[in-house]
């Protein structure tokens, strides 16, 4: 293509980005509205990576406004074909801590009225989501977490909510029981519109709280915003390290994640 181009893509904000020695702010225009902001390519390892912060420059998007589509489009339009997703997110388990990164590979969706989908006709488009994340990515992510002694659970089920208001009690302690691991509110619909187009997404989960408590741990309070932005503040570094430490060993080429739409869609006759 034409003009700026990378092939791996990190929603992420300038933290990740601030201090490579040169960087190019490139604006795309979408069929489905404008990104979250500018996108920022730079090079880390002899790689070109396109950086996005999901809520934009000034975090002005809540998780529910955040136009996906045209995130995930614009980096496709870039020629993106690996794609990661950190995403603050709750712990709802005891044995998930604070500062813990999980990489997940399922995901349960609990969102409303959200476009997950590129696929509105006149072609019937039925992408699966059996296994949604990318298994050569996630092994990446966790190899580099050992790597790097982050604390890291391999694999995982993350709640997706719809925000912006966080969980109930009630919610809070189904989501547990029914053993679910992490809870964001961001983590769907992109990983979903990535498989659609065909690139491999993993998911890091920067567990940052406890949503609304752990029943039987006492003393957990409910999470707060202040929190969140505490403890994700402190895991910015570590994640970043993680990123350009695995960003180098991504492969060129793809696994089935490119696949995707093989079989998917229902042509007339």
């Amino acid at each position: 293509m034409a003009g700026p181009s990378a092939t791996i893509g990190v929603f992420g904000g300038s933290g990740f980005y601030s201090f490579l020695p040169h960087t190019e702010q490139v604006t795309v225009t979408t069929p489905y509205g404008d990104p979250s902001g500018p996108i920022v390519i730079g090079d880390v390892g002899g790689r070109s990576v396109a950086f996005l912060p999901r809520h934009g420059p000034d975090h002005e998007f809540p998780p529910h406004a955040i136009n996906y589509r045209a995130n995930v489009w614009a980096m496709k339009h870039l020629g993106v074909r690996h794609l990661i997703g950190p995403c603050a997110s709750g712990s709802l388990q005891a044995g998930i801590g604070l500062g813990d990164f999980v990489v997940c590979d399922q995901y349960i969706d609990r969102t409303s009225a959200r476009r997950d989908t590129f696929y509105d006709g006149p072609a019937a488009t039925h992408v699966s989501a059996a296994d949604p994340y990318c298994p050569v990515l996630g092994r990446l992510l966790v190899q580099g977490c050992r790597d790097l002694d982050i604390p890291v659970h391999e694999g995982g089920t993350v709640v997706v909510i719809q925000g912006p208001r966080f969980s109930t009690r009630a919610e809070s302690r189904w989501f547990a029981q029914m053993g679910w691991h992490a809870i964001n509110m961001t983590a769907y619909p992109e990983c979903h519109l990535a498989r659609e187009l065909g690139i491999c997404y993993a998911n890091v989960s920067l567990i940052t709280d406890y949503d609304a408590g752990l029943d039987g741990v006492p003393g957990v309070p409910p999470v707060s915003l202040s929190e969140v932005f505490e403890v994700f503040g402190r895991n910015n570094d570590r994640l970043r390290d993680l990123l350009f430490s695995v960003i180098p060993r991504i492969p060129s080429d793809q696994d089935t994640c490119g696949t995707a739409l093989d079989g998917a869609v229902i042509s007339g006759h």
